[in-house]
């Protein structure tokens, strides 16, 4: 018995050493195929809060890792977030400037790092040449002026002689607010029908939305034709004000938005809303595929544009499908 407890003693030992031996060694986790600093505006809207999610939601799907920081609407916070990715290394930096100004340095420091920057949304203004590598976003000046034709047709389809237009401008310099402005006065400008009682700037912010408006009826009443708002967030802060005021918007005003997020559409359906040109925050897929080539060494567009559209009571409002943000 005892011979036999340990021949299977024994047998158990050689087993056990040549499993030991077998046993495959332990491997080092997968890298991601790109490390990408992110510096977003911050999460003051539907629009931004859906441009943040679609951006993290294609990093999953391309396997790119993020380091994302919110800037709470300041510069400085952006700019002292790109320091801490060139710091850390990461191989190309995305960031939506909240203005266009401001960046020659910071930017400078990663170009000669080696780090790619590409810019998201916005654009900014430099002398300098080749601080980053391309833009992905919308094409603001178009969204104005798609808000403008709209205009146009409304006021040559209810026969107005004359269209006093008050402007609830995004933030002042940010790259959004020249362009739509710019696109919607040049278009504009042919007709001699239109006149722009006063421009405010309504920081793209609901609260201010609503401010800007009150000061605007406070001023002008209701010899306010069209409110021309550049985003969905000041639009919806704007229209209580216009009912307060004994008003209809939708009907004694034109209302006019940018950005076509579920609420707003859903105000259009109800018809306080007359358009809503869109501008999609739905940008990571171009963002991840650009990234990816930029590592690859491959070469990449400067300015790469979504393409977007314009809903309006000139359509069937119940045919526009749920927008996910």
């Amino acid at each position: 018995m005892k011979i036999r407890r340990l021949g299977q003693a024994v047998l158990t030992l050689l087993l056990a050493g040549a499993l030991w031996g077998c046993a495959l060694p332990e491997q080092e986790p997968e890298q991601p195929r790109l490390l990408m600093g992110v510096s977003q505006i911050g999460s003051e809207s539907a629009w931004r809060i859906g441009n943040t999610r679609d951006i993290e939601e294609q990093a999953a799907v391309y396997d790119v890792s993020l380091m994302m920081e919110n800037a709470n609407q300041k510069q400085e916070n952006q700019i002292a977030a790109i320091r801490r990715f060139i710091a850390y290394k990461v191989d190309v930096i995305a960031f939506s400037p909240i203005v266009e100004e401001g960046w020659d340095n910071v930017l400078q420091e990663a170009k000669d790092a080696g780090i790619p920057v590409i810019l998201v949304d916005r654009d900014i203004r430099t002398e300098k040449k080749d601080l980053t590598t391309c833009l992905i976003g919308a094409d603001f000046y178009r969204e104005g002026v798609m808000a403008a034709e709209y205009l146009i047709r409304k006021a040559d389809a209810l026969g107005l002689e004359q269209v006093n237009i008050v402007e609830i401008t995004g933030t002042e310099n940010s790259t959004p607010m020249r362009q739509r402005q710019a696109g919607f006065y040049d278009t504009i400008a042919g007709d001699p029908r239109m006149t722009v009682l006063e421009s405010i700037d309504g920081d793209f912010l609901k609260s201010r939305g609503a401010e800007c408006m009150r000061q605007l009826l406070d001023t002008y009443g209701d010899s306010i034709d069209v409110a021309f708002s550049h985003n969905d967030e000041m639009t919806l802060g704007a229209l209580p004000e216009i009912e307060k005021a004994g008003l209809v918007p939708g009907s004694d005003i034109i209302i006019i938005s940018i950005d076509g997020g579920q609420e707003a559409i859903d105000v259009l359906k109800e018809g306080k809303i007359n358009c809503v040109v869109e501008c999609t925050p739905k940008l990571g897929k171009a963002l991840m595929e650009t990234a990816l080539k930029l590592k690859a060494g491959e070469e990449v567009e400067t300015l790469i544009h979504p393409e977007e559209q314009v809903f309006s009571d000139e359509m069937d409002t119940s045919t526009i499908g749920p927008r996910g943000y």
